[in-house]
């Protein structure tokens, strides 16, 4: 689908969930896409629903477990939940392969004013297509070990590792957005990663030449 929006205008990134599935503290891993009457909607679930209407609603995972609730969520908004690319004038956003169970899942990256933001919230092994992301929005499920899955499969990634493999790879500026038990009890106890942050349910974040990148 194509808009014909300002290509001056800034992009909005509002996280509404950084939870991992079934967190007892936060909403599901979703991020809402604002550019211009732009409006893409990338996962969530329930408690992680955008207000208002959307042009698209993406997924980093067609046969995940939250998918019946996504696709009724989405249709009541008119649109189709699906692994896809998105375009309007001066937004681009485009899916990119990770490795995270034994089907396909992905992450995506998001280009605009010159800048390019990855949303990657379920992955165990960092995807190289992030390298030099000005902004990322990664897992944070494990914290100081992996998540295997039974047989495997694939699994989520550490907390610590996922915050040393983003520098070594030069993302600018990182976001813990899929946090699980293992980083909620790390968190309570007053643990921080190296490098990187925690995202918070509502925070909202801007892309644009202004972007600072880290020190």
């Amino acid at each position: 689908m194509t808009r014909d929006d300002s290509k001056a205008a800034p992009v909005r990134l509002t996280l509404l969930g950084v939870g991992a599935m079934n967190s007892p503290r936060y909403a599901p891993a979703g991020l809402l896409i604002e550019r211009g009457k732009a409006r893409v909607m990338i996962d969530g679930g329930p408690d992680a629903v955008p207000k208002g209407a959307l042009d698209a609603w993406l997924v980093t995972d067609d046969r995940g477990e939250l998918m019946p609730q996504i696709r009724k969520l989405a249709r009541a908004k008119g649109v189709e939940p699906r692994v896809g690319s998105y375009q309007s004038r001066g937004l681009r956003i485009e899916p990119h392969a990770v490795k995270h169970t034994s089907h396909p899942s992905f992450g995506y990256a998001i280009r605009a004013a010159g800048k390019t933001a990855v949303w990657a919230p379920e992955f165990v092994e960092f995807p190289r297509w992030a390298k030099g992301a000005d902004l990322m929005f990664a897992e944070a499920a494990g914290w100081n070990r992996p998540i295997r899955f039974r047989g495997g499969v694939g699994g989520h990634a550490a907390t610590l590792e996922v915050a040393r493999e983003a520098a070594e790879q030069d993302v600018q500026r990182l976001i813990f957005a899929h946090i699980g038990r293992p980083t909620i009890r790390a968190m309570d106890a007053g643990q921080r990663p190296p490098f990187g942050e925690f995202g918070k349910d509502g925070a909202v974040y801007r892309l644009d030449g202004r972007l600072r990148p880290r020190k």
